[in-house]
């Protein structure tokens, strides 16, 4: 999902809009690393090496990817597990930012 994750970042950079990934690899070096080559510019968590981890147990996430659309008042208004596709993905974003925006 970077790909789109980098899109997202770019084509929202002057919005009211955060990226924060959570990151279950087993090694934290390695996991920097990774991101590192990703270019992932993006708060990235390390989950403690696991899908079980402190991050995903307290957001009692089951699958893998699980996604959060969480508003500025920190409100969940929408979680998927697995990914909902790219389409859904940023209509969902767009419209969660058009009613910040008052529209």
């Amino acid at each position: 999902m970077f790909e789109h994750e980098r899109s997202l970042v770019k084509r929202l950079e002057a919005k009211p809009f955060a990226l924060v990934g959570v990151n279950s690899d087993k090694d934290k070096d390695d996991c920097k690393k990774k991101n590192e080559a990703e270019h992932i510019t993006w708060r990235s968590f390390w989950n403690g090496g696991s899908t079980s981890g402190p991050i995903s147990n307290q957001f009692k996430v089951r699958g893998w990817p699980t996604l959060y659309l969480i508003d500025s008042k920190g409100v969940i208004r929408n979680k998927w597990v697995g990914s909902p596709g790219d389409k859904v993905l940023d209509e969902s974003i767009d419209k969660l930012l058009a009613e910040v925006n008052g529209g």
